[in-house]
């Protein structure tokens, strides 16, 4: 059976709460990406969320809540953390710290590690379920592990509608790009995720960002898997013309089937980069890709398309 999508009417948002106390799955909107949502302190709600995505589980969830006061409640943040935090949330950064003992967070959505990936989204809606709710939810991007993320609830139902109890509709991402991930647990902060909180931002509040060298066989955050984000079509980038019968997703002068931001704005191009793959491996077997400059947040968007094109 399909999960309904209901437009988050105070109704929606209780009975969205219901179902996730009773260990089910509700898909909420964040400024990011559609989320996959489960209650964090159950651990066979959490199995099932893993089953749905058919995602490793070694492969660490993010935990969503509603303010940082309640991420002080499961996680340890040192006095950089604070900083960062206070910047950026609520909003698409994401803290990997240390566990607190006394948290909620059950050791499954923390793939057995002893640190926390932690965030507050930004979007209305997902606070307002993360405040009525009261408690850490697990929000991986709603969609088949290593497949493309949401940014419509249109995609969530065409994905994993037959996997999931709810859909909540938010419209359209706003970002739609994953959220910016870093260990803060050290001296320095390790960048461990591109996403919409550039470098450059980070480095103004806590200089000396490091690179992760991280391992995609035994991820310490989610979105490190070698191949991820990844449409069914072949992805070849930094083209500026088709490959017979393929198409050609543009970027700015290079012009396409679509064009991801025809003035290339990065922002623009970041926000329509899942809708527009979607669209062209809908129709096509073979997807070139315009070059994507890599400062700012064509970091993030070049980050994806890499794994996107991972050999397979």
């Amino acid at each position: 059976m399909t999960a309904s999508i209901l437009p988050p009417t105070p109704d929606a948002i209780a009975r969205a709460v219901s179902i996730l106390r009773d260990g089910g799955l509700v898909v909420m909107p964040t400024e990011t990406v559609y989320g996959l949502a489960a209650d964090a302190s159950n651990a066979i709600a959490v199995a099932k969320l893993y089953e749905a995505k058919e995602r490793p589980r070694f492969n660490p969830l993010i935990a969503h809540v509603a303010s940082f006061d309640q991420a002080q409640t499961e996680g340890v943040f040192n006095p950089k953390a604070i900083a960062l935090a206070r910047a950026f949330w609520p909003g698409p950064l994401t803290l990997v710290v240390d566990v607190n003992p006394d948290g909620n967070v059950c050791s499954l959505a923390r793939a057995g590690l002893q640190t926390l990936a932690l965030r507050v989204p930004a979007h209305p809606v997902a606070h307002s379920l993360l405040q009525a709710f009261d408690g850490p939810l697990a929000a991986p991007s709603a969609n088949p592990s290593g497949q493309m993320s949401p940014t419509e609830a249109m995609h969530v139902q065409a994905d994993m509608g037959d996997r999931v109890d709810l859909i909540l509709d938010g419209g359209p991402c706003n970002i739609g790009l994953e959220s910016t991930i870093i260990d803060v647990r050290a001296d320095t902060p390790t960048l461990l995720r591109y996403g919409a909180i550039t470098q450059a931002q980070i480095e103004a509040i806590w200089p000396g960002v490091r690179l992760s060298d991280g391992n995609p066989e035994a991820p310490s955050a989610p979105g490190q898997l070698l191949r991820h984000y990844a449409p069914k079509a072949r992805l070849h980038l930094n083209r500026e013309q088709a490959n017979p019968g393929g198409s050609l997703l543009g970027f700015g002068a290079v012009d396409g089937t679509l064009n991801l931001s025809p003035q290339g704005e990065l922002i623009e191009a970041a926000a329509n980069l899942f809708s527009m793959l979607r669209q062209l491996d809908a129709q096509f077997e073979d997807i070139s890709v315009a070059p994507i400059p890599e400062t700012g947040l064509g970091l993030a968007i070049n980050d994806r398309l890499r794994r996107a094109a991972a050999d397979r």
